[in-house]
């Protein structure tokens, strides 16, 4: 009974010493992966920076437009119990007259249009008010109570102002609580995982690029200690033909080449 056997044969990058990071890239322990780790490493921080203080300008953007909201819901309460008010005292001296209002046929002279507002490159989305310019008579309260039906009116177009600011106001604020949230997870990734890891390949870059130089020293020092011992060695074996008196042998000499060549000539 035969077996067959198979070998894995590493990459290259493993016997080299190549790391894995996170990501599964290998990084190669050379000079060009530190200067590539390098400047990411400067790119990262540039983001954190950028991101750092979007997200700083995002917060007292939302703070202030926290406190607007609260603001603006106070005074919308108050209006809203002063335009019920008005309603009930005109319906007091005018009588029910919603459904006179009900049957005419008319354009609202208010409008509501969408804007959208930049803020630290974020789209908040904004409602502004505006009146068409359309006009029309009524003949609601001629036969009494026209005042309180204009007070009516005018408590009721002030509330709808209100209205319209907290509406803008609260969907700015859910827009900009969920870019807050995904700077501040971006701010986070850079700070406690991208930064970290760009430290870690580079320390072990660094780590071994060191342990590379100090192999090549050391191998060098090796090399030119055997030189000199071997130099040491040749000057002594001199001296002490010299003073033998044997100087037979003199220099070496090459016998592969001896002189010069002469000239050929063509």
């Amino acid at each position: 009974r035969t077996h067959a056997w198979s070998v894995s044969t590493p990459p290259v990058s493993a016997c080299l010493g190549a790391k894995r990071t996170m990501s599964g890239e290998q990084v190669p322990p050379t000079r060009m992966a530190l200067q590539l780790y390098k400047t990411k490493k400067t790119g990262a921080k540039k983001g954190y920076d950028l991101l750092k203080k979007k997200a700083d300008a995002l917060k007292a953007r939302f703070r202030d437009m926290a406190k607007e909201i609260y603001k603006t819901k106070g005074s919308m309460s108050e209006s809203c119990s002063t335009a019920f008010w008005s309603l009930t005292a005109a319906q007091y001296a005018a009588g029910d007259f919603k459904t006179k209002v009900l049957e005419q046929n008319f354009t609202a002279n208010v409008r509501v249009t969408g804007q959208t507002d930049n803020i630290a490159g974020v789209k908040i989305p904004v409602f502004r008010q505006y009146e068409t310019g359309e006009t029309y008579l009524d003949n609601v309260g001629l036969a009494g109570g026209g005042r309180k039906i204009n007070e009516c009116r005018e408590k009721f177009t002030a509330l709808l102002t209100i209205l319209v600011k907290l509406a803008s106001l609260q969907t700015s604020f859910i827009t900009m609580d969920e870019a807050l949230k995904v700077t501040n997870r971006r701010v986070n990734a850079l700070e406690n995982v991208t930064i970290p890891r760009i430290e870690k390949t580079l320390s072990y870059i660094t780590s071994e690029l060191d342990e590379l130089e100090r192999e090549d020293f050391t191998r060098l020092k090796k090399v030119k200690d055997q030189n000199q011992k071997r130099a040491d060695a040749e000057a002594k074996a001199k001296a002490e033909r010299k003073e033998a008196g044997d100087d037979s042998f003199g220099p070496a000499r090459d016998v592969v080449y001896d002189g010069a060549d002469d000239d050929v000539m063509m």
